[in-house]
C-alpha cells in the first residue's frame, strides 16, 4: 500500500499512456483493420476444421491476430481513461471559504502547518464531525479530481449508480409487485385488492484506505500539483480494492459484490436473488459441432433480461473470456463482438458495450464469467462525502505518509436488472 514520491508524480497506470486525439484515432483504426483480418482468419479457421482439414498454424495464426486486438483494445482504453483523468479540477475556488480551506489545506499537505483548518471545514460547511487528530478532509475539487480518475480505472463504480450520502447507512424501500387491480361493472363493488410488497434495501459504507508517501523535498517544489498527484495515487489504490469488491466482496469489511448473491436459473428467478442462464456444457461453453452452439449461451443470456433494461445494459467480463467470446458466430454467421466506431465508445456484443474487469471469474466448472444487466439500475454504490488525510512525517523518515480513508459501501439494488452467465459444473 506505501507508494513513494521522489522527485515528481509518478505516471502509471491510465497516465503512462500518450493521450491526445491523433493517438486516439490511430489506434482505433489499427484496432478495426486488426479485427477485419481476424475475421477472415477466424472464418477460414471455422471453414477448415468444418472439412475436417484443421491447421494448427492457422489456429496460432487466429489467435496471435486476437491477442493484438486485446493489446489495442486495451491501448485505447487506457488513451481514453488518461483523456478523461487529465480533465481534473475546477469550480471548487468560486465560494470565497472553500477556496480559504483549499488554500490552508495545501500549506498542511507540503508543510505540516494546520493554520486552523479544523475551524475552516466547519466556516466551508464540509463537515462539522472533522476531528484535528484523525486528519483533514481534502478540498472539494480535490475530491472531485480522486473521484474522476477512481471512475475511469474502476469498472463497475463506471457502470454503477453512485450517490454521496452523510450517514454510514443508504437505505431505500423496493416495491417488489404484489399490487392487484380488476375489471368491474358501473354498479358492481370493488372488493379490497392486494397491496404492494416492500422490500428495504440498506447499503453500509466501510472504510477504505490508502497510504502514499512522498520526500519533503518533493513537497516543497511548487512545480508539483498536489491535486494531481493525490489523485493519481489515491484513485489506483483505491480502484484496485473497489473493483474487487465491487464483483465479489462478501460485505465484510467491505461492499458486497454482485457475484456474491445467491444466484438460481432465471427460470425461477426470485427477488433477492439474480438469475443465470447456463452455458450448455460442463465447464466450457457449447460445441459447435451440436445443435447448441456458443454464441446461444449469450443470445440466450441478452433475452434474460427484461426488455426496460436492456436499453443502458453492458456485458462485463475479464479480458481472457472476452478474447473467446470475440471467436463466436451467430447462425448467420456474424460476429457477435465488434469493435468500437468511434473515439471514447468501447467494443460491443450483440450490439451492447462489453467492458473488461479481470475481477470477474475465468471460464471454469460452475463459476459465473459474464455478467449482462442495467449496472445503473441494479447495482448502487455509496460514497460518504468526505476523502480525508492524516499527515505523518514520523514512521518512515525523510518521506511523509499520507494516510487517505474514504467510506465506501456497495450492493445490488434491483435483482431484476443483471443476469449471469454460469458455467455448469463438471
Amino acid at each position: 500500500m506505501t507508494n513513494i514520491l521522489t522527485l515528481a508524480p509518478r505516471t502509471r497506470g491510465v497516465q503512462s499512456v500518450r493521450a491526445d486525439a491523433s493517438s486516439v484515432t490511430a489506434v482505433l483504426a489499427d484496432l478495426q483493420k486488426t479485427f477485419e483480418d481476424f475475421k477472415a482468419e477466424r472464418t477460414k479457421e471455422l471453414d477448415d476444421i468444418n472439412k475436417k482439414l484443421g491447421d494448427v498454424v492457422q489456429t496460432e495464426k487466429v489467435d496471435r491476430i486476437n491477442a493484438e486486438i486485446s493489446k489495442l483494445g486495451k491501448d485505447l482504453d487506457a488513451i481514453n481513461a488518461a483523456l478523461a483523468a487529465g480533465k481534473i479540477g475546477g469550480g471548487g475556488g468560486e465560494d470565497p471559504d472553500k477556496a480559504e480551506h483549499a488554500k490552508a489545506f495545501n500549506r498542511f499537505f507540503r508543510k505540516g502547518v494546520d493554520n486552523g483548518l479544523h475551524d475552516l471545514e466547519v466556516k466551508a460547511k464540509l463537515t462539522t464531525q472533522s476531528d484535528p487528530d484523525g486528519g483533514y478532509l481534502v478540498p472539494e475539487e480535490m475530491e472531485a479530481g480522486i473521484d474522476r480518475v477512481l471512475g475511469t480505472v474502476s469498472t463497475i463504480r463506471s457502470l454503477a449508480r453512485v450517490i454521496n450520502i452523510s450517514t454510514d447507512t443508504y437505505k431505500k424501500l423496493v416495491n417488489v409487485g404484489g399490487a392487484t387491480s380488476g375489471w368491474v361493472g358501473e354498479e358492481e363493488a370493488r372488493p379490497e385488492t392486494s397491496t404492494p410488497t416492500l422490500r428495504e434495501i440498506a447499503i453500509n459504507t466501510k472504510e477504505l484506505y490508502a497510504n502514499p508517501a512522498a520526500t519533503q523535498t518533493s513537497l516543497d517544489d511548487a512545480r508539483i500539483d498536489i491535486a494531481a498527484w493525490l489523485a493519481d495515487e489515491v484513485s489506483i489504490e483505491f480502484a484496485e480494492q473497489e473493483g474487487e469488491a465491487f464483483v465479489s466482496g462478501d460485505g465484510v469489511k467491505r461492499p458486497r459484490g454482485f457475484l456474491s448473491y445467491e444466484t438460481v436459473a432465471n427460470g425461477s428467478w426470485a427477488w433477492g436473488k439474480l438469475g443465470y442462464v447456463p452455458s450448455g456444457k460442463a465447464a466450457d461453453f457449447a460445441d459447435t459441432s451440436t445443435t447448441v452452439s456458443k454464441a446461444d449461451a449469450l443470445i440466450d443470456l441478452y433475452y434474460a433480461l427484461k426488455a426496460g433494461y436492456r436499453n443502458g445494459a453492458s456485458w462485463v467480463m475479464s479480458d481472457a473470456v472476452m478474447a473467446t467470446i470475440r471467436k463466436f458466430k451467430d447462425a448467420d454467421g456474424n460476429f457477435l463482438w465488434a469493435p468500437p466506431t468511434a473515439v471514447a465508445e468501447v467494443a460491443t456484443v450483440l450490439q451492447k458495450p462489453v467492458y473488461n474487469d479481470d475481477n470477474m471469474p475465468g471460464v471454469a466448472a460452475g463459476t459465473f464469467p459474464i455478467a449482462f444487466g442495467n449496472f445503473q439500475r441494479g447495482y448502487l454504490i455509496a460514497d460518504r462525502q468526505g476523502v480525508r488525510v492524516l499527515r505523518d512525517p514520523y514512521t518512515n523518515k525523510p518521506n511523509v505518509h499520507f494516510y487517505t480513508t474514504k467510506r465506501v459501501g456497495g450492493g445490488v439494488v434491483n435483482f431484476e436488472a443483471i443476469k449471469l452467465l454460469k458455467i455448469a459444473a463438471s
